[in-house]
């Protein structure tokens, strides 16, 4: 049988590690919400481009592009 001294030690080094635990978890939390809203930023973005390459608006008007400097 444990003693009160040696219960009471048990729990509080349960209590630190759960304290520990719930920080460790806002953590990782915050850290994927800020992933998810990166990845939902980027796939508007390549939407939006897979919509300019499928209308052709991607390419340049010849007449107002000036040509590259190799020509």
């Amino acid at each position: 049988m444990m003693s009160g001294s040696e219960q009471n030690d048990r729990i509080d080094a349960l209590e630190t590690r759960i304290a520990y635990q719930d920080q460790t978890i806002e953590e990782l939390n915050m850290a994927l919400t800020a992933q998810w809203k990166t990845i939902d930023l980027l796939s508007k973005k390549l939407a939006m481009l897979e919509e300019q390459v499928r209308s052709g608006s991607y390419i340049a008007d010849p007449a107002t592009e000036k040509p590259p400097p190799h020509y």
